[in-house]
């Protein structure tokens, strides 16, 4: 019923910026919250930031200052800045959604297809 489609991702250096978008298609009423994850082999799927529709936000304590969540509520998007890099950030990124998909509170959970994310010199 809902997709969503990441991009952005790369092969960035230390110290640098990425930015990565994730859009959701489909019969949307609207957004509960949309969120960020990412997973590398050695860990297991971690909370990077969530931002519910109305715009508040959590943040992974080793992101905090470097990252930012965004949303965009009328293109059903939400982005992940992210600045100041480090080789930690390494990771498959997910994109995370929650949605009401009508007036009777109808919701959909579910995952985008991930993003690979490379910080290295």
């Amino acid at each position: 019923q809902v997709q969503l489609v990441e991009s952005g991702g790369g092969l960035v250096q230390p110290g640098g910026s990425l930015r990565l978008s994730c859009a959701a298609s489909g019969r949307i009423f609207s957004i509960n919250d949309m969120g960020w994850y990412r997973t590398t082999p050695e860990k297991e799927r971690e909370l990077v930031a969530t931002i519910t529709g109305g715009g508040g936000t959590t943040y992974q304590d080793s992101v905090k200052g470097r990252f930012t969540i965004s949303i965009d509520n009328a293109e059903n998007t939400v982005y992940l800045q992210m600045n100041s890099v480090k080789p930690e950030d390494t990771a498959v990124y997910y994109c995370n959604g929650e949605f009401k998909l009508d007036v009777f509170g109808t919701t959909w959970h579910g995952w985008g297809q991930g993003t690979q994310v490379t910080v290295s010199s």
